[in-house]
C-alpha cells in the first residue's frame, strides 16, 4: 500500500504573496523527484470551481454571512471527496491555497459566533485536518496594496472591497490560529523579499518531509 501523502494548507490576508510562494514550493519539490497537487479554495474540484464564482465574485453583501459559510462548505467537501484524498491515497503532496483556516478567520472577522458554525460544520462533513499551515503575515495595508496593484479589473475581488479595517481584523484572526495551534501552524512574514520567503518556507516545510532544510 502506497505511503499515505502530505497536505500543506497556505493561508494569509489577501496579497500576502501565499499563491506565489506555493508554487515555487511545489516545483522545488518535484525538482527533486516528489508528486505534487497544486489545489485551491474555493475551488479545486469541477462542482467546487462552480461554487467558487457565487463566494469571490459580486458585491461584498451579495451573501449572508451564514450562507456564505454554508457555500464554502460545500465547496470543501467536493474539493476533499474528488481531489484531495485521492491525492492523499496515492501518495502526493498536496498544496492548497486557502482551506477551512480561511473560513474561520474571514467568518470570525465578521462575527465571532459564526467560527463556532464553521468549526461544527467542518467536525461533521470534513473531516480532514492539515498536516501543516504556513501563514503568511503581512500589514493589512501593504497586502491591499499589492492586490490594488493586480487587480485591473478583475472580477475576483469581492472580499478585497471589504476594506482595510475587515483586512486588519482578518489578519488578527490568522495570528490567532496559529497561536492556539503551533504545532500544525507556523507563520511566515510575507513582507521580506521573496526570496527570503521562500527560504523560510522551506526552514518550515523540509524537515516535516523529512529533508533537508
Amino acid at each position: 500500500m502506497a505511503k499515505r501523502g502530505f497536505f500543506l494548507t497556505v493561508e494569509g490576508i489577501d496579497g500576502a504573496g501565499k499563491s506565489t510562494q506555493a508554487q515555487r514550493l511545489a516545483e522545488r519539490l518535484r525538482a527533486l523527484g516528489h508528486s505534487v497537487i497544486e489545489t485551491r479554495e474555493p475551488g479545486g474540484a469541477p462542482g467546487a470551481e462552480e461554487i467558487r464564482k457565487l463566494l469571490v465574485e459580486g458585491a461584498p453583501g451579495r451573501w449572508s454571512a451564514e450562507t456564505e459559510t454554508l457555500l464554502f462548505t460545500a465547496a470543501r467537501r467536493d474539493h476533499v471527496e474528488r481531489t484531495v484524498e485521492p491525492a492523499l491515497a496515492a501518495g502526493s503532496i498536496v498544496i492548497c491555497d486557502r482551506y477551512v483556516d480561511s473560513t474561520r478567520a474571514y467568518q470570525g472577522a465578521g462575527a465571532v459566533e459564526l467560527r463556532q458554525v464553521v468549526d461544527r460544520l467542518h467536525a461533521l462533513a470534513i473531516r480532514l485536518d492539515p498536516d501543516l499551515t504556513l501563514i503568511f503575515d503581512l500589514d493589512a495595508g501593504a497586502g491591499l496594496s499589492r492586490t490594488d496593484a493586480r487587480a485591473n479589473g478583475a472580477a475576483e475581488n469581492r472580499f478585497e472591497q471589504k476594506g482595510a479595517a475587515f483586512q486588519a481584523r482578518l489578519r488578527q484572526e490568522f495570528l490567532a490560529i496559529a497561536e492556539a495551534e503551533p504545532e500544525r501552524c507556523v507563520v511566515i512574514d510575507a513582507a521580506a523579499a521573496p526570496d527570503a520567503v521562500a527560504d523560510k518556507v522551506w526552514e518550515a516545510v523540509a524537515p516535516r518531509l523529512g529533508l533537508t532544510p
